[in-house]
């Protein structure tokens, strides 16, 4: 069964240095579970590191009997098992029962090249076929904000790829719970989240069918969990790429009124005319209407939105940005329909794939000379 987890890694800084190369490629598959701070060692005397390092990367062409790796390893069986069947899981390393005695361990393909173009070609098929669930299950209308501003600090990719499989009834999962699970959605040992009626499925299911991006306070509103362990969860979500997180343009009269009551008691009207930005954007009427309101202490939300009605957004935004306040953040699906998310998704394990086909042939290079 093929299963992996992919973390987007910034490219080695040396292009000269097989270890650096090595651990590069140990952290993209995830094939070591980092505990506080970096070892010492970097790594580098880890068993995993070696047994690519000296043996699979150093001579592809050879297939190793598995009770020689454990000897030369100095691992039990049982350890070296579990890290072998982790990269036969990831289809880097296949393995051979021919002849008599123990398995024998190879490098797909023959090279480093030709095995990251084996799993390119294999993730990128089950990660088309298994995203066609967010079709079935999508629901948004996608209304466009009043204004779309970018998501700013993206990031990393980390994605989890599996093999479709037949659910277990027993288990209590459904369908898209597991299809959860297997994209890393549910985190890395998911328990009780992989149940069909836990809180991660309930949000994810939220964000399908919700047109507006949702906040942290909305989201503990309805579904009732803590803010704290749902801003986990969707920065799981970010984490895959499915979900971005936004400024909420649409709440853009909740945070001008906001920034506007706030510095009218601090700074008073004077403040708020010149340095405030209301004579530098609004109209003499515009700037009446709302100091006169605000001195009485009556300003409405419903004013200031019918005030910024004929304001262009970008103006609007510039104001709230004089006044010193800011928009709320808010979550919502990466793309207007389910094609879009799968096509971003994509993009992001092909810039993750790109990487991985350039550091292999960096340590090809480096492995021949």
């Amino acid at each position: 069964m093929f299963r992996v987890r992919l973390q987007e890694v910034a490219l080695p800084t040396s292009d000269r240095d097989i270890d650096s190369l090595t651990a590069w490629f140990i952290d993209t598959l995830c094939l070591v579970r980092k505990r506080g701070e970096d070892m010492a060692d970097h790594g580098i005397a880890n068993p995993v590191h070696r047994l690519l390092r000296d043996y699979l990367f150093t001579q592809p062409e050879v297939g190793w009997d598995a009770q020689m790796l454990a000897d030369e390893l100095a691992l039990t069986p049982a350890s070296l098992n579990h890290h072998l069947a982790r990269l036969v899981q990831s289809g880097f390393i296949g393995y051979t029962n021919e002849g008599k005695g123990w398995r024998r361990y190879y490098l797909r393909g023959g090279s480093l090249t030709k095995a990251v173009e084996i799993f390119a070609s294999q993730a990128s098929i089950i990660v088309d076929q298994r995203l066609e669930i967010i079709d079935t299950h999508w629901g948004r209308n996608n209304p466009r904000l009043v204004l779309e501003l970018p998501e700013k600090d993206r990031p990393s990719l980390m994605l989890g790829i599996a093999d479709h499989r037949p659910l277990i009834a027993e288990s209590g999962a459904s369908a898209l719970s597991q299809w959860m699970g297997d994209f890393g959605l549910l985190g890395e040992r998911p328990g009780k989240e992989i149940l069909a009626d836990s809180i991660s499925v309930q949000l994810f299911k939220l964000m399908l069918t919700r047109d507006a991006p949702l906040s942290l306070d909305e989201a503990a509103q309805e579904l009732g969990g803590q803010k704290a362990r749902i801003g986990r969860i969707l920065e799981r979500f970010r984490c895959s790429g499915m979900i971005e997180r936004i400024p909420r343009t649409d709440r853009l009269a909740v945070a001008l009124w906001n920034a506007m009551t706030t510095q009218h008691q601090r700074r008073g009207e004077d403040w708020m005319l010149k340095k405030g930005g209301f004579q530098r954007i609004l109209n003499g009427q515009q700037q009446t209407n709302l100091l006169m309101a605000l001195k009485k202490g009556k300003l409405t939300i419903e004013e200031v939105a019918s005030a910024m009605k004929n304001v262009d957004p970008q103006q609007q935004m510039l104001l709230l940005n004089l006044l010193g306040g800011r928009l709320p953040l808010g979550h919502r699906m990466n793309g207007e329909d389910a094609a879009q998310v799968q096509r971003n998704v994509r993009d992001s394990l092909d810039r993750v794939l790109r990487r991985m086909r350039r550091v292999a042939e960096m340590l090809e290079s480096e492995l021949s000379s």
